[in-house]
């Protein structure tokens, strides 16, 4: 899947609203149908600033156990909820909800960036003898 610009989701957007079909969207730019039916839905729902957010946007913890909790307890479908919290992709969802079956029913926190190993000083004293 290649990655589609602002313009390019606006523009998907407006063709489908104009009548083209999702096929012919799926092969003009190259992505999957599921995910033009996702876009489409998320931005009917929340409107186009939807798109603005920024790319790393984190969760809190509390927001991913909710929706989790909707999909795992009361059966909701993990498409519906990610639209109805606004995610950008359901296959986020479906991660967070993997991640938490995985880790024995705990919701853990991913840490960003690079693991630092601690700096090892020598003592002076050492080295002089």
């Amino acid at each position: 899947m290649s990655k589609l610009s602002y313009e390019d989701k606006i523009n998907i957007y407006r063709e489908r609203k104009e009548g083209i079909s999702v096929k012919s969207l799926s092969r003009k730019y190259h992505i999957r149908e599921n995910i033009i039916d996702y876009m489409v839905s998320l931005i009917d729902k929340h409107g186009i600033d939807i798109l603005r957010t920024s790319k790393n946007k984190e969760h809190p913890k509390y927001e991913k156990e909710e929706a989790i909790n909707r999909v795992l307890i009361n059966g909701e479908a993990v498409w519906a909820v990610a639209i109805d919290m606004g995610l950008l992709s359901y296959g986020m969802l479906q991660n967070w909800i993997k991640k938490y079956k995985e880790n024995g029913y705990n919701i853990i926190e991913r840490k960003r960036g690079r693991p630092t190993m601690p700096k090892v000083r020598k003592n002076r004293q050492q080295k002089k003898k």
